[in-house]
This record gives structure tokens, sequence and C-alpha cells, in this order.
């Protein structure tokens, strides 16, 4: 599509990308200055656009956000700041109703995007998809009541155990959407993305869960380690807790510390058991203990497996790097170097390496994300773009912040 105004401007607007088109601009002989925004030449004589409307004309898919006053609705709208397909149209929080998302995260301030509205007050007719990053427990219903046609990425664990009885033991109260169950798709994006690209639902992983099974799942799979005695030691930034107030997340109970909890029942541990059970064909039972870290963001998970007869360690490293070498967003380290939390900070990505324990036959296994990224709004983010048709990385591309 070209355009001309006064003759004396023709812009192909086909292979404009975003970012090219809000800057693109041009003179006229009269000095007069005509910007190019979207798929419009407007002077500001004579065409004006509001910047709801401008914005919308960039956007292919209009997106809603549900429960953007959390960290992960928040992370949600900042990596769609730069996403050129994805426009926000929607986003709803109950108790900031009515509040700008510059009002309740100073960070997104930038952002010109609609106010917040009670989720029971959402308009959907003006939304083509949803993240959905509501609390356990309060989701299920809400999705049941979504219209039909809307691709949804949900990022609480209402849709990641298949068996909802196993959902009612670990979490405490029955599963009120148990026919949609059947319907959602784990979103585990490597391992899984050939049933993701067809899903309508897609129930996002959790942060521990993503960072244990991404290097485990490719080892089960080529039976390169034992099933049992699987010992994983998992540490995560302050984040993973969620939004909520609570004492046991105050500064002065988290900061020069260490705090495990939720010792031998975390509610991940089934979710863990689920995807490396698939992997194997067989019930697979793991030792889970979570830590929170004096740190906002981040994870590392400590894996301790007994490698099959005749396995060595460079027999795990080189299927690993396999598995993963084409992949942009996992990667196997040099041997040898270890992965740090800092190196993934803010970014998509999910490093990993294995060692040689000094017990001959075991190994260590360590893998590093961002628990807000990888481990949850960077994922569903991935997923959506490929239910969508888009290639998995756009809006992702963010390099990891350092220092």
């Amino acid at each position: 599509m070209s355009s001309t105004i006064g003759g004396s401007v023709s812009v192909e607007f086909g292979c404009l990308r975003k970012y090219e088109v809000r800057r693109l601009s041009t003179r006229q002989g009269s000095g007069r200055m005509l910007s190019i925004r979207a798929s419009v030449v407007s002077s500001p004589d004579t065409l004006e656009l509001s910047k709801a409307n401008a914005k919308q004309a960039e956007k292919m898919v209009r997106v809603g956000v549900l429960g953007a006053s959390g960290y992960t609705g928040a992370e949600i709208v900042r990596l769609l700041a730069n996403h050129p397909h994805f426009g926000i149209t929607l986003m709803t929080a109950d108790r900031k109703a009515g509040q700008s998302i510059g009002s309740v995260f100073p960070h997104l301030i930038t952002q010109d995007l609609p106010n917040m509205v009670a989720v029971k007050d959402a308009d959907f007719s003006n939304v083509d998809a949803v993240f959905c990053c509501l609390p356990h427990g309060t989701t299920q219903e809400i999705i049941k009541g979504l219209p039909k046609g809307l691709k949804i990425v949900d990022l609480s664990a209402d849709f990641r155990l298949r068996d909802v009885n196993e959902y009612e033991e670990w979490y405490g109260l029955p599963h009120k959407a148990s026919e949609l169950q059947k319907e959602a798709v784990y979103g585990l994006t490597e391992v899984l993305r050939g049933e993701i690209q067809n899903a309508r639902l897609v129930a996002n992983p959790g942060c521990y869960p993503t960072s244990i099974q991404l290097p485990l799942i490719p080892l089960i799979k080529a039976h390169l380690i034992e099933l049992r005695n699987i010992i994983i030691d998992a540490k995560s930034g302050v984040s993973g807790a969620g939004r909520g107030a609570k004492e046991a997340h105050l500064y002065t109970e988290i900061a020069e510390g260490l705090h495990s909890y939720g010792i031998t029942k975390h509610r991940h541990v089934p979710e863990i058991e689920q995807g490396l059970s698939d992997a194997s064909n067989s019930k697979i039972t793991v030792s889970f203990t979570p830590h929170l870290m004096p740190m906002s963001r981040g994870m590392q998970s400590t894996i301790y497996v007994e490698m099959a007869p005749g396995v060595n360690i460079d027999d795990l490293y080189e299927h690993l790097n396999n598995t993963y070498q084409t992949e942009e967003f996992v990667r196997l380290l040099e041997k040898g170097v270890v992965p740090h939390t800092r190196h993934v900070r803010g970014s998509n990505y999910c490093l990993m390496n294995v060692f040689q324990d000094r017990i001959p036959g075991r190994a260590i296994i360590i893998s590093v994300i961002d628990n807000l990224v990888k481990g949850a709004s960077g994922q569903a983010l991935q997923n959506l773009n490929l239910m969508m048709g888009f290639p998995e990385d756009t809006g992702l591309q963010y390099q990891p912040l350092f220092p």
C-alpha cells in the first residue's frame, strides 16, 4: 500500500516495521513536517488521530491482560511494549479498577494504555487473546465464562494438572471447570510446541517446573538417567511469591537470609512429577525443596541425578547440546561454566549445565531462569506467539540486564 499527499510523498507502508514507522518523517517544500505513523501519512493540520487509534492501527492482535496489577501482569505489559503485532486493549484489576497502569507501576508510566477495570465490567468484544494472570483458584470460573473465540494463556496453576482430583488434593478446593481442563494444553514451549500451536487454552507452566523440566525431560526420554532418587534444590527471588502483602515476605523477614518453605508439600510437586512421568511413560516421584532468596527476581534449580549404567557425564552433556543447539531461549553453556541467575535477569533465557558429582555415578545439573520471564510472562508470550502464528521469539529478544 502506498500513499501520496500533495504529490510530494510516496511511501510503501507494507515494508515498514513498527520501530521504523514510528520514526520516519519527511518535509514538504513548504517546510511543513509530515509524520508517518502505522499505515497512515498525516499532516498535523489535515489529519489527526488519537494515540489510541494510531496504536490500534499498528497492531493486528488485540490483547487483554486479566490481573494486570500483579507482577506477572506488569511483566506482560513490559514485554508487549515492543511487540509489533500485539496491542493491549483491555486490562483488569479488581482492587485497582479505574487506575492507570502507570499509577500502579510507575516504571510503566510511558505506556499509553486503557485504565484497568474490574473483571465483571470487562468488555471482551475488542479482544482477540487473553493473558490470565489471576490467582490460583479464581481463574477457572472466569476463563469458563470468556467468549469461546478467544485464545487464552493462563498463568495460574488452575489448568496445569490434568487430574482434577489431584488439583483438589494439592490446592484444597474442587476444580470448577473440569470440561475445560480436558481442552487445556500444557505450555512448556520447547517440549510441546506442536500441541501449543493448535491450542485455544494453554496452561502456562510454573517457574520451578520450567527450570526443572527443561533439563530433565530430554535426559529421561533418552534413558540417560535413573528415574529414582531425583533430588531438586531450588531457589527463587521473592517476586515468585506474588505481590500480595504478607508478613513472611517483609524485607526484614527475607533480607540477609535463606528461607525454605513448602517442604515436602509444595504445590509445584505434582506438576513437576506429571511432566517427568509423561517423559518416561511411568510414574516418577522427586524430592523437591524450594527456598526464597533475598533478591527480587531470578531462579536456580540444582538437580542431583543418578546416571544410567554405562552413561557418563559427557553423554548427558552431548544429549542436552543436541536437544537445544537450535533453540533460541534454552542454552547449554560450555563445559565447566556455571550458570548464574544474574546472567538471565530480565530475559527469556534458560541457561544450564551438567557437572560430574564427586560421588561415582551421579551428576549435578544447574538450571537458571528469570522467574518472571521464562518462568512466567515471557514463556506465556512465547506461547501466544505460537498460538497466533507468529515466530515465537517475537517481542522477546530482550538481552539480560547486567549488572
